[in-house]
């Protein structure tokens, strides 16, 4: 019994060396496990209102970044300058705090802007396009931020070159923000870039 097994010793290691299968001490790295975040709708909701109701674009979160929806707002008739922007970012303000719908939870959209949240015009000696925020912008958490910030941008209260300017309940000067690609990338870790803006 003894020779038997000795003999199959030499039989065992040429099948163990024959099976490919070597150890090796370097970790092996395969990436990021799969999402199960969809961030895509199925089938994108169309807007619907009366004439007085105009087509905007939010932005919502999804996983780590930012994505847009179409929603539309209510504007009041006759409304021109200051009252009109005043107005549309009342409505996205309120498209932003708002739950997501049905099918935009399924897609695992969420939001992090609170309710509760107003805003009004420039005060005096801010610049003509200001927005006043009851809540300060630097009080918002990065996300909601993103959020309004982006989503000001891409409106009709943004300035020209996709810039808005914001401030918030205090007498402190408001600022002028911007939306990038960072920051709609990964809006938790990146807050949009803002600049000091002169008062008259």
């Amino acid at each position: 019994m003894t020779v038997r097994r000795l003999l199959a010793l030499p039989v065992l290691a040429a099948l163990l060396t024959g099976c490919g299968i070597r150890a090796t001490e370097v970790p092996t790295d395969f990436g990021p496990a799969p999402s199960r975040v969809r961030c895509s709708l199925a089938e994108p909701e169309a807007p619907t209102g009366s004439g007085r109701d105009v087509a905007v674009r939010v932005s919502l979160l999804c996983g780590s970044s930012l994505v847009t929806v179409d929603r539309t707002v209510r504007v009041p008739e006759g409304s021109a300058g200051t009252e009109r922007r005043v107005a549309v970012a009342r409505g996205l303000l309120s498209q932003l705090a708002a739950p997501p719908s049905a099918a935009e939870t399924e897609a695992r959209y969420t939001t992090d802007v609170p309710g509760g949240i107003t805003v009004s015009g420039p005060r005096d000696g801010d610049p003509d396009t200001a927005l006043r925020l009851s809540t300060a912008p630097g009080g918002l958490t990065s996300y909601a931020l993103a959020q309004t910030v982006c989503t000001f941008a891409e409106s009709a209260v943004a300035e020209d070159g996709g810039s808005v300017i914001l401030g918030g309940p205090d007498e402190r000067a408001p600022r002028r923000y911007v939306c990038t690609d960072e920051v709609r990338t990964r809006p938790g870790s990146n807050e949009p870039p803002s600049s000091e803006v002169t008062r008259d």
